[in-house]
């Protein structure tokens, strides 16, 4: 009669097995942590170029659009000259003749009512932006533009119109803010009206500095005289970090029947 003889296992074996098995776990753990990582990442990517790219595509589109279908009277042009009549000079548009007499102001508007435009020239190929009342970014800032401060002086009127907009991200009407110099004009209109401030100043501040937009800019408890404008929007670039700010002062206004102001031929 044969007795069998037990098998020995090999424990040499035995270890490399589990060490083996050891490995491809945790290789199949970094490799689903690396797809996980991959998938983060083009999410990421996405997300960036959505933000910071598609949201200025459509925001520009909006408000293009939205300049557009408030379709007010264009302001006149010269006549066209008699080819009888002998040599002339070209066509071009009427420059309005500037005034600083008492100016129209309007009354307020409704909460995302669009009530003026602004046009900057410094930003040579920015298009004319609208500009509707209310500062909420879901509202107005990403939808319609550049927001006017409730409860602040309304174009031309004696205080402080100070409006808010986007330096980046949907349009980001205000990304050109910090080539702007002392001087320079910012010609906003209505649908009557021209109204051509300059700029006297710039700054950076906190966000808790909101006297910026007071009355008086900066001044928070002083009675107004004359008629400001102010710009806010954030920075520095891609951070709310601050705010940089420009202030100007109401240098004319022209009503858009009698032409259009010099600065936007050149003139000035």
């Amino acid at each position: 009669m044969s007795v069998a003889t037990p098998t020995r296992s090999n424990p040499r074996h035995s270890r490399s097995s589990t060490s083996s098995r050891g490995h491809t776990t945790a290789f199949g753990i970094l490799g689903v942590l690396g797809e996980l990582l991959i998938t983060v990442g083009v999410l990421l990517l996405a997300f960036l170029v959505w933000q910071l790219w598609w949201t200025d595509v459509v925001g520009n589109r909006a408000q293009a659009e939205i300049v557009q279908e408030l379709d007010w009277d264009v302001a006149p042009t010269a006549p066209t000259p008699d080819a009888t009549e002998g040599p002339t000079e070209p066509v071009g548009p009427v420059v309005a003749a500037p005034r600083r007499d008492e100016p129209p102001v309007a009354a307020e508007p409704d909460h995302a009512t669009t009530f003026a435009t602004i046009r900057v020239p410094r930003w040579a190929g920015e298009p004319e932006r609208p500009i509707s009342q209310g500062v909420e970014r879901e509202s107005v800032l990403d939808v319609l533009g550049i927001g006017h401060y409730p409860g602040t002086a309304m174009p031309g009127a004696v205080g402080n119109f100070a409006m808010a907009g986007h330096r980046t991200t949907y349009a980001k009407p205000f990304n050109r803010v910090a080539e702007l110099q002392t001087g320079d004009p910012l010609v906003v209109r209505t649908a009557e009206t021209w109204y051509v401030y300059r700029v006297t100043s710039t700054e950076v501040v906190t966000p808790a500095q909101t006297e910026v937009v007071a009355p008086v800019p900066g001044d928070p408890g002083a009675a107004p005289t004359e008629r400001f404008i102010t710009l806010t929007t954030c920075h520095p670039m891609f951070s709310a970090r601050e705010r940089f700010i420009v202030h100007g002062t109401l240098d004319y206004w022209a009503p858009v029947a009698d032409g259009i102001p010099a600065e936007l031929v050149g003139g000035a």
